[in-house]
């Protein structure tokens, strides 16, 4: 089984993008992010014309998140990430799908730093890793996926000096994702290339493609049930050269069956 996630930066720019890549790597999962369309506005049908059915959670030119599943529907879980009744932001969706538990968020970037945005991206944090406890209590095969807004290690960019002042790379984010780490989570990418140097991302400025300037922040994270059917664990790279590509490729693993 492959689970993959994918930034897509806009579904209705990048929908002859993303159909393609669905046809051609074929998920068993797919968790999007960055969809910025209402949920009137969600495509749907196109992705039922290649056998996939989606639930999503939409907000009107920003954020966004969806879950398609190859041949079903994911039955809905939780819509929004609970601890902040004022919190209309629509950056969490969770569902049960094959079996598994799938938890898909696009995390705050927290930019800039020091103020209101970086408080609201350490907060939300805060409250991801409460959800992801109760989760991991119910002893269910769960993963956690999305873009987390997180260069959780030096070694998961090209270059620290870069980006030393964003909220991406700030102690306080980097302790937030290490203590979700600590409850017991598995960063498959991480553990599969434990030396770094796998990007996910690059900005359309300064020619960070083309220099593969980039950096790792979308992540999959894995409940210990599903931490020992990993297989393999990677990046469709390719996916980022493409005419009017996503800033992010889309990351994945592979699962052993049970």
């Amino acid at each position: 089984m492959k689970i993959a996630t994918f930034n897509i930066n806009g579904i209705k720019a990048r929908l002859p993008r993303l159909l393609e890549w669905l046809d051609e790597e074929r998920p068993s999962i797919a968790c999007l992010q960055e969809i910025k369309t209402q949920d009137e506005g969600f495509p749907a049908e196109e992705f039922e014309k290649i056998g996939y059915q989606a639930i999503w959670h939409g907000q009107k030119s920003f954020n966004g998140v969806a879950i398609l599943a190859d041949g079903t529907k994911p039955v809905e879980v939780m819509r929004g990430l609970p601890g902040d009744p004022e919190d209309e932001q629509s950056r969490y969706l969770e569902a049960e799908v094959f079996g598994l538990r799938v938890c898909c968020l696009y995390l705050p970037n927290g930019n800039p730093q020091p103020g209101p945005k970086f408080e609201y991206k350490l907060a939300w944090m805060k409250r991801l890793q409460a959800r992801m406890r109760q989760v991991l209590a119910e002893e269910v095969p769960a993963i956690v996926l999305g873009d987390f807004n997180v260069v959780p290690e030096d070694k998961d960019i090209w270059s620290p000096r870069a980006l030393a002042d964003d909220a991406l790379m700030q102690p306080e984010s980097r302790d937030a994702y290490a203590r979700i780490l600590a409850d017991g989570w598995t960063d498959a990418i991480d553990r599969l290339n434990p030396r770094g140097g796998v990007w996910t991302f690059w900005d359309y400025q300064a020619g960070a493609w083309q220099r593969d300037h980039g950096f790792r922040i979308d992540h999959l994270l894995l409940s210990p049930e599903l931490a020992d059917r990993l297989v393999a664990a990677g990046v469709d790279k390719h996916q980022r050269s493409k005419e009017k590509a996503s800033d992010h490729a889309p990351a994945w693993v592979q699962l052993r069956p049970e």
